[in-house]
């Protein structure tokens, strides 16, 4: 995703209101250049955002938030830049997914090969003007991995996990329904509704479409991991949800992470990242 330059779109910007506080908050302020400079730019021109993660973060104040997304977007565009950094960052996501899979006794053939064409299409550069306005469609506001990859897909699932449709709930919490159905007739409710999205997009080929055939592998056993009666995957799936969200909190934490530079930003990023991925593949591998 980072072969798309940073570009951001036009958005509304945040209240600033509250900006004049940092210099009580953050005396040292002056030892953070990196962050300064985000705070110049928030006062000065904006820093657009599709949705405020304040409190999911665990910031002080929309303003910090908007400055440390700033930074950590430069940050993460840094990162990969790096061949090796991209290969880890690649390598991570399909180890961790495949593993889940497996986990769950999943076959994960289907999603390897729906993983693989999304990156042959997203490494294609012929493809980055559509890829760009499709996700600028959806809200996203900059093409970088934590805009597409960490906030629109992944917070977004887990938000939308935990605030299900009735009809889902219903299915899953019929007593009189035997596990192997209840996992069946979500799974069909799950793809009748990716079936449906895909009859809308404007691009049949394109990100999104890619997007809905790895959401097809995924999707019901997140969905059953989250809302099923397995207590075990129900745990595992929790776990996952728990390592990526405090790996957000560490990257938004100035004790975590040196918003001193670009470099230094990336480099804590990379070492929070590898410690979470580590955390993980332990976690769902067959001796975890």
């Amino acid at each position: 995703m980072e072969h798309v330059s940073y570009r951001l779109t036009h958005t509304s910007v945040a209240d600033l209101r509250e900006f004049e506080e940092f210099t009580e908050i953050f005396p040292d302020l002056e030892t953070l250049p990196l962050y300064q400079a985000a705070l110049r730019q928030l006062e000065n021109g904006g820093i657009p955002c599709r949705t405020l993660r304040t409190e999911i973060v665990r910031c002080g104040s929309d303003c910090e938030y908007l400055a440390k997304l700033h930074c950590l977007r430069l940050a993460f565009q840094h990162l990969l830049r790096e061949p090796i950094n991209y290969a880890f960052f690649v390598d991570a996501g399909r180890q961790i997914l495949a593993d889940l899979l497996l986990y769950a006794d999943k076959d994960p053939k289907d999603f390897l090969i729906g993983y693989e064409a999304m990156l042959n299409y997203i490494q294609d550069g012929k493809n980055w003007r559509e890829i760009e306005e499709e996700l600028c469609s959806k809200g996203v506001k900059a093409l970088t991995f934590y805009d597409v990859v960490m906030d629109y897909i992944l917070m977004d699932a887990f938000e939308d996990l935990e605030q299900p449709p009735s009809s889902v709930t219903a299915v899953v919490q019929n007593r009189w329904l035997s596990n192997g159905f209840k996992e069946g007739a979500l799974t069909t409710a799950v793809w009748s509704v990716l079936k449906a999205k895909r009859r809308m997009l404007k691009f049949p080929n394109g990100f999104m479409a890619h997007f809905y055939t790895i959401s097809e592998q995924l999707s019901p056993l997140l969905a059953w991991g989250f809302l099923g009666p397995d207590e075990t995957l129900k745990d595992t799936c929790m776990y996952f949800k728990d390592q990526v969200m405090s790996f957000l909190a560490d990257i938004f934490n100035f004790q975590k992470c040196k918003y001193v530079s670009v470099e230094e930003l990336a480099r804590d990023v990379m070492i929070n990242l590898k410690t979470r991925v580590d955390s993980i593949c332990q976690r769902f591998s067959p001796q975890g």
